[in-house]
């Protein structure tokens, strides 16, 4: 193995932040698409709980926690700055909301289906109350959720905003939210976004591997 191997899934929000940290620090990867019905037995074989993203490094380390890939990547070459405040109290709170308190909501926003208990609304109403909320507040004071500069904390809860602005884009646009907005719309439309959500065929063993 030459290069670190990544196995991602395009859409999934974990699996962006990952590439995203992969793409600002300068880490060339062989980026492996995932079907995730479909899992490959190399992916199963470097981390059996077989959800992405999974980034095996070439002397067989495997890192499968998406924020751990973040901190390797960046730790390598973090020529933006974001890990510079990664560490403060402020991020890790930012962090540890998305992922332990917003991230189950978003889940039954997207699928008000699976769970009727509440309706979709209702969903999406306490995600705003839970992270989006205190998102707009910050940001309607700063650029950024630590301040002026991009941070690990922006970075990291970008692809979860993203999603959940992507379940009922008419509503988001119009809801009053414009601090949220802004920083949204600002990220999404850098170069950086846009290379790590290009479009890769699925992998299958054997194949070329393509170098991101």
């Amino acid at each position: 193995m030459t290069w670190p191997v990544l196995y991602s899934f395009r859409r999934c929000p974990y699996a962006i932040r990952a590439r995203l940290a992969l793409k600002a620090s300068g880490t060339p990867v062989a980026l492996r698409e995932v079907v995730l019905r479909s899992k490959p037995a190399e992916l199963l074989a470097a981390s059996p709980k077989g959800t992405v993203p999974v980034l095996q490094l070439p002397d067989g380390t495997v890192i499968d926690q998406s924020l751990d890939i973040m901190r390797w990547a960046l730790s390598q070459h973090d020529p933006h700055g974001w890990l510079q405040a990664a560490a403060a109290p402020e991020a890790l709170r930012w962090i540890t909301l998305n992922d332990e308190a917003f991230k189950p909501l978003l889940d039954r926003y997207k699928y008000p289906e699976r769970h009727p208990e509440r309706s979709a609304a209702q969903w999406r109403d306490q995600g705003i109350e839970t992270l989006l909320g205190p998102m707009n507040d910050r940001l309607v004071q700063s650029t950024q959720l630590l301040g002026e500069r991009v941070s690990l904390a922006d970075m990291a809860l970008l692809p979860f905003v993203r999603q959940f602005a992507q379940v009922d884009a008419d509503w988001f646009a119009q809801a009053p939210l414009p601090g949220l907005q802004r920083w949204l719309q600002a990220h999404l439309a850098t170069p950086l976004f846009e290379s790590v959500m290009a479009k890769h065929s699925p992998w299958v063993s054997g194949a070329p591997e393509v170098l991101c």
